[in-house]
């Protein structure tokens, strides 16, 4: 009997060498846990002669069922009848193939980015495309653990390459720039390639005796205690865990330290208080850049950051209110609470129709043309000729510049101009600044205050970045006056956002909100005591550059790649 064991092993060799596409691997993990971030190295043996398929993929998987975001589960409906895949469709959150072949699975393509929607791109890159799953052969599918039916693949596309599914699902970001191209997904050595996809991927494979090492570099923001399955081509082979590193946003889906959270709304929440402008857009645009807020996995990044910025557009106001409002006196209320009362309204019904309906892409396009357009004219009324024209603006700013001169020489601090109201009513409000009379219409502003409402929901702003503009242009108003009655406005709008996201459980990340809150009120006091320091024509031109910056966001110019 002990003769015919070797016979029987050959004989059962023989039988799986023949059988096409026949694998093995004998393969081990460095370690059964490592930190966000870390290399994970993988070793062993595969047949010679073989191509080398490592497949990474979490335990934590999602299917479109799986969120609560009433827009999410609206989208995914959506994109489930377009790019092929159903409501239970599940797929690892993150998952990467490691290969000698990547090939098999897409092909590097070029790709332009960047610039408005109607044209192809400004920049140029490349990026690695995934094959239709119909093009895909038997091997390479069986390879595939975790993602290897037809629905798996199509969603799994779509969450790699889908700007959308990576803000959504994914969560790791592949950019050029400051803008994503794709995710991670097939990897090859960096060495070789040299493609920017494939950075921290090292794969060495014999092909003659079968013996590989491969590395592989962990993302950097894969949430505490992430457990991922090893498959070495086609055969599993161990399971590691990646530990936290640092202190983790659980909705912001990032680890930081929330005092560079505070420090940015410091500065952030300063510029808002002396400007009335623009703190809602750059600090999304700080959390976009800096922060990389990104959310819970099935809830969009932007529904946490719009959320979240409602903190300093809120609460940044109330920094520099008091010395606005009772120390200087010159708020004019019957302009801001109408203005308050339209933004409100906006924010809250209007608003919920705008996120749901309005295409994003169009509606930033239209948003970068008409701030662009702002920033043109206010560098235009900076002319000495339209200063001329505008005799209350061009004596209040002589008063207030001797003003200062005098205060300088005394050793003291520039005394403000306080509103005193001359007429009130719904369509004819008038008040004195600096001695100089200015007259507005607080109904036809209340009417502004609905469009503005409908654009601070949707960018989880304030909408200062457009009532400034709108208050020193349309009606000839100085920034000292129209500054505290925008910030009175973004109070309204952030309240209004705030309840509408409430309403639809888009909650902020708690540490986020809280830093954002106490840096813009730290900077709301900042920039409330800083303002009379600049001159009417400094703070103008500071808008109008601000007003430019938006262009570039808006429109994907990013000047700085």
């Amino acid at each position: 009997m002990k003769k015919i064991w070797p016979v029987l092993l050959i004989f059962a060799f023989a039988i799986f060498m023949a059988v096409p596409n026949a694998t093995f691997a004998a393969a081990k993990l460095s370690a059964t846990e490592y930190e966000a971030g870390d290399t994970v190295t993988i070793e062993g043996n595969i047949l010679p002669g073989q191509d080398l398929y490592i497949a990474v993929a979490s335990q934590t998987t999602f299917a479109p069922k799986d969120t609560t975001g009433p827009h999410e589960i609206k989208r995914f409906k959506k994109e489930g009848k377009k790019s092929g895949f159903k409501n239970d469709t599940s797929v690892p959150v993150l998952y990467y193939m490691l290969t000698t072949n990547p090939g098999n699975f897409g092909k590097k393509v070029n790709k332009k980015f960047g610039g408005p929607s109607f044209l192809p791109g400004i920049y140029n890159t490349t990026m690695f495309k995934l094959k239709k799953f119909d093009k895909l052969d038997d091997q390479t599918k069986s390879m595939a653990v975790g993602v290897n039916t037809k629905a798996q693949w199509n969603f799994f596309k779509f969450l790699h390459e889908s700007t959308y599914g990576i803000n959504t699902v994914t969560k790791e970001r592949t950019k050029r720039g400051k803008i994503v191209i794709f995710a991670r997904s097939v990897l090859g050595d960096y060495g070789k390639t040299e493609n920017y996809w494939d950075e921290g991927t090292s794969i060495e494979l014999d092909k003659k005796t079968g013996k590989f090492t491969a590395y592989f570099e962990t993302f950097r923001h894969s949430p505490p205690n992430s457990k991922f399955d090893v498959s070495v081509n086609g055969k599993k082979i161990g399971t590691y865990n990646v530990k936290g590193k640092g202190f983790w946003l659980t909705r912001g889906g990032r680890y930081m330290n929330p005092l560079w959270i505070i420090i940015g709304a410091i500065i952030v929440g300063t510029w808002f208080a002396m400007m009335g402008a623009g703190g809602g857009m750059l600090m999304a645009a700080y959390q976009v850049m800096v922060v990389n807020t990104m959310g819970p996995v099935g809830i969009n990044a932007a529904n946490v950051l719009r959320s979240s910025n409602v903190g300093l557009t809120l609460f940044a106001p109330f920094g520099s209110f008091y010395r606005y409002a009772v120390v200087e006196r010159r708020v004019a209320w019957p302009i801001g609470l109408s203005f308050g009362v339209g933004i409100l309204i906006g924010s809250i019904w209007l608003g919920k129709y705008a996120t749901q309906y309005l295409p994003m892409k169009a509606y930033k396009e239209w948003l970068a043309v008409l701030v662009v357009l702002m920033g043109i004219r206010l560098i235009f009324e900076l002319r000495p000729k339209i200063m001329e024209k505008r005799k209350a603006i061009k004596a209040m700013v002589k008063k207030f510049n001797d003003e200062v001169a005098k205060a300088k020489e005394e050793g003291r601090s520039a005394e403000m101009g306080k509103i005193e109201p001359v007429k009130s009513g719904i369509t004819d409000y008038r008040f004195k600044f600096w001695g100089e009379e200015f007259t507005i219409n607080p109904l036809l502003f209340g009417i502004i205050g609905l469009a503005v409402g409908v654009v601070a929901r949707s960018f989880g702003i304030g909408g200062g970045f457009l009532l400034v503009p709108i208050m020193t242009t349309l009606a000839a108003l100085p920034m000292y006056v129209a500054v505290p009655i925008a910030l009175i406005g973004t109070c309204f709008s952030s309240i209004g956002s705030f309840i509408g996201y409430a309403m639809n459980s888009y909650w902020p990340d708690l540490w986020i909100f809280i830093a954002i809150i106490i840096g813009g009120f730290v900077g709301g006091m900042i920039g409330g005591r800083l303002q009379k320091f600049f001159s009417e024509k400094t703070l103008k031109l500071a808008l109008a550059i601000l007003l430019f910056f938006l262009f570039f966001r808006f429109f994907k110019i990013e000047i700085w790649i």
